[in-house]
């Protein structure tokens, strides 16, 4: 039985199904604070399969116990947090206290269950302003934000959890900027209020739900002005799951970047939205936002070399398949 938390969110979701259409058993805790039920029923639906849901939150450290101890979990999937990083510049006790505070309850509840297999959802926002690309594993670290600091100062937790006992088997999972949807369009991103990431707020000017869209900057040094991102398709991230949850028959601690190798700029990604919909993205342009980059991307090699794990999808596919899931759920999850 594998734990996964904060499994009813947008990449939980997805994790979920790639970890059921793989044949394991799953049982999900997530709060509900940023997410919906009604994302794991689809899943369960998409696969002819059940899994186990409890609304928990992880800093419950007696209720995830019982859930270790009472379903045999024998390791754990965490994607439980919060994880805006304009949010966290406002409210950076509240990311402190559920990401940090919370990931060493949930890690104090695995270790008295004796479960010590963990994959930790970690984020690029850890290496901070790029002194090289493509950024790879060995890149000096230096987050810039509450939400950075918070991922950083738990993969050093975990680092010293491991230190301390040699028993424990930990993947570090740094994600670049997931996109896109299941082909289905049944399950994907649904964010609470006005979207934090670009594709859905591009896909909710497409379709009339947001005015225009605000580019910040187009006065960077590249190609046409506009920052530079890797976008990964969701599916393809969740598929990294499951490698390293299987790569991990070893003790020891891996760190790994999950993402295509390749950079698409603002506007690329609108351009490319707009072929795929067949709609006009009205956008304006506004001031660099502090704390951008000009270009961040991945090296995903390490990935590779280790798991034979790499991104499959385009940049035009996680378009698409954004698209699908907005026209079928032009308000998200609500109308479930």
């Amino acid at each position: 039985m594998i734990l996964v938390t904060g499994g009813a969110g947008y990449i939980g979701s997805h994790v979920c199904m790639a970890l059921l259409e793989a044949g394991l058993d799953v049982v999900v805790i997530d709060n509900l604070s940023n997410s919906n039920q009604a994302s794991l029923q689809r899943v369960q639906s998409l696969c002819g399969r059940s899994l186990i849901f409890r609304q928990i939150d992880i800093r419950d450290e007696e209720a995830v116990y019982d859930i270790i101890h009472d379903f045999g979990v024998t390791a754990v999937i965490h994607l439980a947090g919060l994880k805006a990083v304009g949010d966290s510049n406002v409210r950076p006790l509240s990311y402190y206290e559920n990401n940090v505070v919370g990931t060493m309850r949930l890690v104090s509840a695995m270790t008295k269950a004796n479960v010590k297999t963990l994959v930790f959802s970690s984020s690029a926002t850890v290496y901070g302003v790029p002194t090289y690309l493509p950024l790879d594993e060995r890149h000096p670290l230096g987050p810039t934000n509450p939400y950075g600091r918070t991922k950083f100062f738990i993969e050093e937790t975990l680092k010293d959890l491991y230190r301390s006992d040699a028993e424990w088997r930990i993947g570090i999972l740094r994600y670049f900027n997931p996109a896109g949807a299941h082909e289905s369009g049944l399950i994907g991103e649904d964010p609470v209020g006005v979207p934090n990431n670009l594709l859905p707020f591009v896909a909710q000017v497409a379709i009339g739900r947001q005015e225009k869209l605000r580019i910040w900057g187009n006065d960077y040094n590249t190609p046409d002005g506009t920052g530079i991102r890797d976008f990964i398709h969701v599916v393809d991230l969740a598929s990294g799951h499951l490698s390293v949850l299987n790569g991990l028959k070893q003790p020891g601690v891996i760190t790994l970047n999950l993402g295509t190798g390749n950079g698409s700029s603002v506007l690329e990604v609108v351009r490319t939205f707009e072929a795929v919909s067949g709609r006009s993205v009205a956008y304006e342009i506004g001031g660099r936002r502090a704390g951008d980059v000009a270009i961040c991307y991945a090296d995903p090699t390490l990935a590779g070399d280790t798991l034979g794990w790499q991104s499959a999808r385009s940049l035009a596919q996680m378009c698409a398949d954004h698209w699908r899931w907005q026209l079928k759920n032009p308000n998200g999850y609500r109308e479930s």
